[in-house]
């Protein structure tokens, strides 16, 4: 346990270094583009650059790393300190499960877009993995994608994959033309609206004790 949990921070903090740097990339065309110039929090007046949001969730994670490598040195966590195998077969099935699931998330993240592709790796996991009622996963998987979609597409304008061209222009095209067209107090209305229907679905499977 104590060696996988060395291997699992050094390949993690690894990855959060590689993703920090792509971070900063700027487009190829834009020869003249300084690296990092993406990661501030007020870009042109416009809000957090492209990279912001990427650059310290990786930057998160590298510290987390850090202080897992320590504490594993230490033997002050309870894995360091562990002699019990890192995996057992069922943990091995929940990997390959989870594992395969988020490859076929981003498989499918060029085919039906971001936000698709989170609603059904949310219906995947809430349905398949975790064994939530039908009813209380089908809303979570199109209310969290809508949610993030008004957030990141129409309230600060980062535009995500949208898949297919002809999912774009059939879906996302219309889409982004009427919500842009609505007032800030619109779209907190459709926060709430949808949030209060994802509450009410939630509480209704808690009470008949399936949730």
């Amino acid at each position: 346990m104590r060696r996988a949990e060395f291997v699992t921070a050094i390949i993690l903090g690894l990855l959060s270094v590689y993703l920090m740097w792509k971070a900063g990339e700027g487009p190829e065309w834009d020869t003249e583009y300084v690296r990092w110039a993406n990661t501030g929090i007020n870009i042109d007046g416009s809000g957090p650059g492209k990279g912001f949001f990427p650059f310290y969730l990786a930057l998160g994670m590298l510290v987390s790393c850090i202080w897992i490598i320590i504490n594993a040195i230490r033997r002050t966590s309870p894995p360091s300190q562990s002699v019990e195998p890192f995996m057992d077969g069922y943990a091995k099935k929940m990997l390959l499960m989870v594992g395969g699931g988020l490859i076929g998330f981003l498989i499918l993240i060029d085919i039906i877009s971001m936000y698709a592709a989170i609603a059904v790796f949310m219906l995947y996991y809430m349905l398949i993995l975790g064994r939530h009622p039908v009813g209380l996963s089908v809303v979570t998987s199109l209310v969290v994608p809508f949610w993030l979609y008004l957030f990141f597409d129409i309230v600060m304008t980062k535009v995500q994959p949208k898949g297919l061209r002809w999912i774009e222009d059939a879906i996302y095209t219309p889409a982004g033309s009427f919500f842009r067209d609505q007032s800030f107090v619109t779209i907190v209305l459709c926060f709430v609206v949808s949030g209060a229907i994802l509450t009410l679905v939630a509480r209704s499977a808690r009470r008949q004790g399936v949730a």
